[in-house]
């Protein structure tokens, strides 16, 4: 083991090819300048959570500005790709929910920083949440799109499984809003709990529009600056389709939560008015009895006072006037 890699905090992990075959499946950080300089052959270096002094020492091997370094270990950083002399630079996102079932602030983000040099791809993970073994399958299937020795290449397939990721958490997220919406229209729940989740959602898919909107410009940067061959940025063009149908995807479900929130509401206002109009129309069935029992109750003659006549004519109104009320409020709805 060299110095350099005993002072290394971070985990590193390289892979190298020749003609679109992989020659190397290790890759040591004193190899790596020189391999970066090799033009015959493609060079992929991984670390994962660099500390600052990992960060120095890269940028050491490979001439690294200190703004380059910055942007890396900078927190709460927007996805971006930059320009620089001899290297681009570039940041994104790879998105995850933490359960299957619907709940508040399910969303994690795992940043994922690069550098894009004219022989080599270096990724940099704030963690090992995202599964890079995936992109490596990718690669290793597309043996002749890397035959170029292009890094656009090595680019490609790692933005196509971080946007893949994408797709996958948006549908997850738009089943969970059909699964509230079910459960809204059947008349279940819809207190505390259904506007905790539905509130959830909507910081969620706030935090998804933060990450997805701005691949548009990441992708297109690429498109615009980071490739010239032709089959290349075919490849591009359907990539940065999905990445369209992503952003367009993720607005419908951000109107559709909203609209979910409003209907809600004016489900409740509904079943207000329901329970206002039997509340009304009882205590006017009610009202007729106290009226009746009250007009006889008084001290002063009415007719029938003092006679068994006045007690069945005061019950015969009774039931007739709560009758009439009870079947005029039932045709118009209201019991």
């Amino acid at each position: 083991m060299t110095t350099d890699e005993q002072r290394l905090t971070c985990t590193l992990r390289g892979m190298a090819w020749r003609a679109g075959r992989v020659t190397d499946d290790a890759v040591t950080l004193d190899e790596l300048a020189g391999l970066a300089g090799d033009g015959s052959r493609l060079l992929w270096v991984d670390l994962v959570d660099p500390s600052a002094a990992d960060m120095a020492l890269l940028a050491e091997h490979l001439g690294l500005t200190e703004q380059t370094v910055e942007d890396v270990l900078a927190p709460l950083e927007r996805p971006k790709f930059m320009r620089a002399s001899d290297h681009t630079f570039f940041m994104t996102y790879a998105l995850a929910l933490q359960a299957q079932t619907p709940g508040p602030e399910r969303l994690t983000l795992s940043r994922i920083s690069g550098l894009v040099l004219p022989h080599a791809l270096v990724t940099i993970r704030s963690d090992d949440h995202f599964d890079i073994d995936e992109v490596v399958r990718r690669w290793r299937e597309n043996g002749d799109l890397l035959a170029g020795g292009s890094p656009g290449a090595l680019l490609h397939g790692l933005l196509d499984t971080i946007v893949d990721g994408h797709f996958e958490t948006v549908q997850l997220l738009d089943d969970d809003i059909e699964a509230l919406e079910e459960l809204l229209f059947d008349g279940g729940p819809g207190g505390r709990d259904f506007v905790r989740q539905v509130y959830g959602l909507r910081k969620d898919l706030v935090r998804l529009r933060r990450v997805i909107l701005p691949m548009r410009e990441v992708v297109n940067g690429v498109l615009r600056h980071g490739t010239s061959d032709p089959v290349l940025s075919r490849w591009y063009d359907d990539l940065y389709d999905h990445v369209l149908r992503v952003a367009e995807w993720t607005e419908s479900l951000r109107d559709l939560v909203t609209s979910l929130f409003e209907t809600n509401l004016s489900l409740q206002d509904m079943r207000l008015n329901e329970v206002m109009r039997k509340l009304a129309a009882w205590a006017a069935i009610i009202a007729v009895p106290t009226a009746v029992t009250g007009w006889f109750g008084q001290n002063i003659p009415y007719p029938g006072y003092t006679a068994r006549s006045g007690l069945w004519l005061s019950i015969a109104l009774i039931v007739i006037g709560c009758g009439a009320l009870y079947v005029a409020f039932r045709r118009r709805g209201w019991l």
